[in-house]
């Protein structure tokens, strides 16, 4: 059964449109815990759009779970990722103009910013997932670079309007993520997951944590985020909520 992260960036988006003390990520962390969440994901953006830096230390401090940090290849993010040493760090690409992550990693074109920046991360201790496109190329990258994860960008599957637009969606995650495991890779896949479209996701050979973010915090909005957490749950195990 496939593990859930619960990416709490967008509680932090809600506290900075006013510049205010809440909504508190923290409590958020904690809620996600008694929903049943197995990890907490944060994205410390190079704008410092929605978390911020003391929130990165706060967590580290207080989560139990496993916290998994999101970052640019980036000196002054790996600088902070060294400072509070998150248990593990997903390297992913970053535009400031961007609304969301649009793609995964290109690790073929950027092989020798990721490693350097992956070394350090590893070396520290701190296991190194890059965040990809589901393609064989770039997984196999992902080998020679030496990460210990890759996590597939589900964004495309998420997007697709049409069943066989869907399927072949899948396929690729499939041809993708089966390869990543062959090579002994641990397998995580997100972007764009909601509960309508998760549960095939779930069910991918091997898959070992989906990290879901908007669609559980959208959620939450509405029914609370501890019910929310533990709907999202059930749907990965396999078992509905509903």
């Amino acid at each position: 059964m496939a593990l859930l992260g619960v990416n709490i960036d967008h509680v932090a988006t809600l506290r900075q449109a006013r510049r205010a003390a809440e909504p508190d990520p923290v409590q958020a962390a904690v809620l996600a815990e008694l929903g049943g969440a197995d990890a907490i994901t944060i994205h410390l953006r190079e704008d410092r759009r929605h978390i911020q830096d003391r929130d990165v230390r706060v967590l580290r401090e207080t989560v139990r779970l496993r916290l998994n940090l999101e970052m640019a290849v980036s000196d002054e993010i790996t600088r902070i990722a060294l400072q509070t040493m998150p248990d593990q760090v997903t390297l992913v690409p970053e535009r400031r103009e961007e609304v969301t992550t649009e793609g995964g990693l290109d690790v073929i074109t950027h092989a020798q910013r990721v490693q350097q920046c992956a070394d350090q991360l590893s070396g520290a201790g701190i296991l190194v997932s890059l965040f990809i496109d589901p393609d064989v190329e770039q997984v196999r990258k992902a080998c020679e670079l030496k990460a210990a994860a890759v996590e597939l960008h589900t964004g495309a599957y998420a997007e697709a309007r049409t069943r066989q637009q869907r399927e072949a969606e899948l396929d690729r995650l499939r041809e993708a993520g089966h390869y990543a495991v062959s090579q002994g890779l641990i397998l995580n896949l997100g972007h764009g997951l909601t509960y309508d479209n998760v549960s095939p996701i779930a069910r991918l050979h091997k898959a070992h944590e989906l990290n879901i973010g908007h669609s559980i915090i959208s959620r939450a909005v509405l029914v609370g985020l501890e019910r929310a957490v533990r709907e999202m749950k059930q749907l990965v195990a396999g078992t509905s909520p509903y």
